[in-house]
């Protein structure tokens, strides 16, 4: 097996071959159609209330890696999910594929209480139930590399374009791995780069996707994952190799794919198709579609709260400008909206006198895709830093409002210019 050409970005006729020989099944290359739907399968009987807003409760964590294909054995007294890089990285594949969703209890398109929960999404479900195993695989491989944002699992994101980062970080740990494997066990150097490169979770899904493969190493008491070493896959090398040619290579597709914030389905399928012809149907989640209706949002700085109604069809330039009335601050800085979109990612509206788009006074509040229930984040004023706190309660589509108003407040506004303490 030889090393990958990295200089030329190039595929040999030996990678070639290893592709065309491939079939992807159930069972193979690598778990990782069998462990995503374990917990996939763990999600719809039971849903998952969130602890935070990016990982599952510690109570879950163990039973959920004893189902997987590649159980970890920790020593730790109190693990988190990125304890578990395997977990780690099929969440972020539940979130990247659009499957599952961040959701409220929710009557009559009103909030019930402040719990949230990790649920399937039955639409997109229905998608994934009709795909085959290479449309499974391919849809998988391309949610992890074109949307695995680090954001989506709470780690510090990767700048404009996160595709060759994540891509070039699994290049890199093939790159560095000689032929007879890569002893970790007692390299601290070793254990040191790969905690950022490609770092814990994208280890976990390199294994899961036949990438390389893993030998554990013994459980160290206080430590988490041990790993005596790493060894490379022929499959791996190869689909390396093609996405490395076809995809760093290419700027105009990695532009493409994160203008707007939007990743078109289906982006990788003109270069995988050939050698996986399976490859037919593509894993398309819904598009939002602007929603009528009043907006009831709840607003909340410090102890003070209040609430606001506003149409649909307003812009968020006004709901900040309401915002702002309310408490009387004045509405000469800088502002945006943040917010996490479908596939769990942060997107960002800004303030119409900031260079990069989209701006407040062109996205209606109908346009934001917020569930009941999920919170907005407004900042204004990048020096004083006023961060309010902005969740939708309540779509009422039978009552209309004509213009924004303030339904109730509690608390005390704060004097604009001057320190305040909550």
């Amino acid at each position: 097996m030889r090393r990958l050409s990295f200089e030329k970005l190039e595929i040999s006729p030996e990678h070639k071959q290893v592709l065309e020989k491939t079939t992807i099944t159930e069972s193979g290359p690598g778990t990782i159609l069998n462990d995503f739907q374990i917990l996939l399968n763990y999600l719809r009987k039971q849903g998952l209330p969130v602890a935070g807003p990016h990982r599952l409760p510690r109570t879950v964590l163990g039973e959920i890696n004893a189902l997987l294909s590649h159980p970890i054995q920790l020593r730790l007294k109190r693990p988190e999910q990125k304890s578990y890089p395997h977990i780690q990285g099929l969440y972020l594949l539940l979130r990247a594929s659009g499957l599952a969703c961040i959701k409220a209890k929710v009557v009559d398109s009103t909030l019930r209480d402040g719990k949230l929960f990790l649920s399937v999404e039955d639409k997109a479900y229905q998608v994934w139930e009709s795909l085959n195993p290479t449309e499974r695989y391919c849809a998988l491989l391309e949610s992890w590399l074109l949307r695995g944002k680090e954001e989506i699992v709470g780690e510090r994101g990767g700048g404009l374009f996160s595709v060759p980062n994540i891509l070039r970080g699994v290049m890199d740990l093939i790159r560095r791995t000689p032929e007879k494997g890569l002893r970790v066990e007692g390299d601290k150097n070793a254990q040191y780069l790969l905690r950022y490169v490609p770092g814990w979770h994208n280890l976990g899904l390199m294994e899961l996707f036949g990438l390389i493969s893993i030998k554990p190493g013994s459980p160290i008491e206080g430590q988490g994952w041990q790993i005596e070493s790493i060894d490379r896959t022929a499959f791996g090398d190869a689909l390396v190799a093609l996405l490395c040619a076809k995809v760093l290579w290419e700027p105009n597709l990695l532009f493409e794919s994160e203008k707007e914030g939007r990743v078109p389905v289906g982006l990788l399928q003109p270069i995988l198709q050939p050698y996986f012809p399976e490859w037919k149907k593509n894993l398309s989640i819904p598009e939002w579609v602007f929603r009528e209706g009043t907006y009831i949002f709840r607003v909340t700085l410090g102890r003070l709260w209040f609430r606001i109604a506003i149409p649909a069809s307003h812009t968020l330039e006004w709901l900040a400008s309401t915002i702002l009335t309310a408490i009387k601050f004045d509405s000469d800085h800088l502002y945006h909206f943040e917010y996490e979109n479908p596939w769990g990612a942060i997107e960002r509206i800004n303030h119409d006198f900031i260079d990069e788009g989209p701006w407040a006074s062109d996205v209606r509040v109908g346009d934001v895709p917020l569930r009941v229930g999920q919170k907005m984040t407004y900042l204004y004023d990048f020096g004083d830093n006023w961060e309010f706190e902005v969740t939708l309660e309540q779509v009422d589509r039978a009552e209309a409002v004509k213009k924004p108003r303030i339904l109730e407040m509690h608390g005390s506004p704060p004097k604009q210019y001057s320190r305040w303490d909550e």
